[in-house]
């Protein structure tokens, strides 16, 4: 089993990708103390995100280098990546600056359009891992499907669960399926419906050996799996692998330095139980004040005329869709309430 503490890449979401240096430097050299076995740093979208239009962080990704190669001299680090805006000479980049592993976020039906990107990725950086984003939005045996062609050159396969709406027989499903057919499993989820914890648990149980947390749970939405809960129940269920002590010491250090955004928790329930990523709520709030409609209603429009994962363009379509069914009639009802 490893633990992989990603508060400083997810967690970025919370705090609108702005860190304070000194904050950063003092939760590094704090994890460098504890058993956990990786660190992941960074943009939360990923490693030159800026170049999509999106808020940059405060700390450009140069400079998070030399933080993790100042305070981690006792474990790897890395970045978080996607095809669309991440350049491979950039990884290459920060691997000659001292990161170690790279994961690449890519929804599975797009995996094949992508293997030369995985390719090229692979050359430059010796650990490369594929991370399935939404991989619920997919039938486990599509999913397989769609990593023919993924080889032995990827170290892991990550059953990422993007909308927190798996639950405990599903993440058994996916995880053991993946790692039937690849040796390293890894396991990233999201508490919308509060079962971050006991998903994370089962990956374990089902093949998965890289799990995923953060400190205090801090990440997008909801937050993910906390990591000093994991290592907690890893000392309950055997002996204490990971210090769940420091662990809980450094959530506690999270909890009072990391500025919180609050999320709305109506939006993060319907994303869980709809099936839609939290980055496409503001967009669904935007077209159901536009079109008069409820958001769930336009979200479950949305998911059923998508193939995999909606798109911007299917939510669109679907709220242009109720508005023509529903007639002036009802729009005005629903205006007027």
């Amino acid at each position: 089993m490893q633990l992989l503490d990603c508060t400083l890449r997810d967690g970025a979401y919370a705090v609108d990708f702005e860190f304070d240096e000194n904050f950063v430097v003092e939760l590094l050299s704090g994890l460098d103390e504890t058993p956990v076995s990786r660190v992941e740093i960074g943009h939360g979208i990923g490693l030159e995100a800026e170049r999509t239009g999106v808020k940059a962080g405060n700390i450009d990704h140069f400079t998070w280098c030399e933080l993790a190669r100042s305070t981690l001299t006792t474990k790897p680090w890395g970045m978080f990546a996607q095809p669309e805006f991440t350049r491979p000479a950039t990884i290459g980049q920060m691997c000659d600056r001292g990161m170690s592993f790279v994961r690449i976020g890519v929804e599975p039906d797009r995996v094949r359009d992508h293997l030369p990107y995985l390719r090229q990725v692979t050359d430059v950086c010796g650990e490369v891992y594929l991370n399935l984003m939404k991989s619920s939005a997919t039938s486990v045996d599509r999913l397989l499907d769609m990593l023919d062609g993924v080889g032995p050159e990827i170290a892991g396969i990550y059953v990422v669960d993007s909308y927190g709406s798996m639950t405990p027989e599903t993440v058994e499903s996916y995880v053991g399926a993946v790692a039937e057919r690849y040796p390293v499993v890894g396991f990233h989820g999201h508490d919308n419906l509060g079962l971050a914890n006991i998903n994370t648990v089962t990956a374990f149980r089902a093949g998965a050996t890289v799990l995923d947390g953060t400190l205090h749970g801090i990440g997008r939405g909801s937050g993910n799996a906390a990591i000093e809960s994991l290592a907690g129940i890893v000392s309950v269920m055997d002996r204490d692998r990971f210090d769940y002590q420091k662990l809980a010491e450094l959530a506690e250090l999270c909890r009072v330095n990391m500025k919180v955004i609050g999320e709305e928790r109506k939006m993060q329930v319907l994303g869980a139980v709809i099936g839609i990523h939290s980055g496409f709520f503001p967009l669904v709030e935007e077209l159901a004040v536009k079109y008069g409609t409820d958001p769930a209603r336009l979200m479950e429009a949305a998911v059923g005329a998508a193939q995999e994962s909606p798109r911007a363009a299917d939510f669109r379509a679907a709220a242009a869709r109720i508005a023509d069914h529903a007639g002036p009639r009802s729009l005005q009802l629903a205006n007027a309430t």
